[in-house]
């Protein structure tokens, strides 16, 4: 997995050409380069096996934190952050897999669904605001990974006429420790208030028909997300649910009805 093309940095360019460039020679990496599928490390044509591939195809369902922090709408998730779900995730985010966005992408914008219309219909649009990763994180591996499934999940609702927005409306305030290896209540203490919405955001926001949905790719404990809601909120913007790819197995799933 080593050796995939990863985001050109380049400060000369515009931060939407550095992107595409990326996606594009993430593809040809992918193509040219013999793989084995990162979910089940079978031999496979990129970005993974259909197998693999299949799992991110799954029905939204509702998986809270166990506690649920107080604040957080519950989220959405595709799939349990385990298994082939979470490779598939991990080398994406870690190993710059840029390919396996555009599946991510679309079991996010599935999630976004429901987090938005609670039922079966499309809404008409909605805003997603991805939560922000840490700058450091960003140039460690190279792109804003939550961003770039968020922009493909996007991409996927505008493609079955939803009229669909990224509104990157959200900084952080101060610097945060590594979360990697904090429990349930070290988390929430180290995100408590590290999240401002920034001034462009309700204008953004009005601009768009339809409901605001905040999303990640994996939600824990929900800390994170709890903040980011917070944050949001602070500025005077309902929130009308969470979406995210996966949730961590020690979440308890949730009827569609709950």
């Amino acid at each position: 997995m080593a050796g995939h093309a990863r985001s050109v940095q380049s400060p000369s360019l515009p931060r939407a050409v550095r992107d595409v460039c990326a996606d594009v020679l993430g593809a040809v990496a992918d193509l040219v380069l013999p793989d084995t599928c990162p979910g089940c490390e079978m031999r496979s044509a990129p970005p993974a096996c259909p197998e693999c591939l299949a799992q991110l195809d799954a029905v939204p369902r509702r998986r809270a934190p166990d506690p649920l922090p107080s604040g957080l709408p519950v989220p959405w998730s595709i799939a349990p952050y385990a298994g082939a779900v979470r490779a598939l995730i991990v080398v994406h985010k870690e190993h710059g897999r840029l390919a396996l966005a555009r599946p991510l992408g679309a079991a996010l914008a599935r999630s976004v669904v429901v987090a938005a219309a609670h039922d079966a219909d499309l809404p008409l649009g909605v805003v997603l605001v991805p939560v922000p990763s840490a700058r450091a994180a960003v140039r460690r591996r190279g792109h804003d990974a939550t961003l770039r499934i968020s922009e493909h999940a996007a991409g996927w609702l505008r493609a079955h006429g939803v009229a669909a927005s990224i509104a990157r409306g959200l900084d952080h305030a101060r610097r945060i420790a590594d979360q990697s290896a904090l429990g349930h209540a070290a988390r929430a203490a180290n995100l408590a208030g590290a999240l401002a919405a920034r001034p462009g955001l309700v204008q953004r926001v009005r601009r768009v028909p339809g409901p605001l949905v905040v999303v990640d790719d994996v939600v824990t404990t929900g800390a994170t997300l709890t903040e980011a809601v917070r944050a949001v909120r602070a500025a005077g913007v309902p929130v009308a649910g969470t979406a995210v790819v996966a949730a961590t197995q020690r979440q308890v799933p949730k009827p569609l009805s709950a």
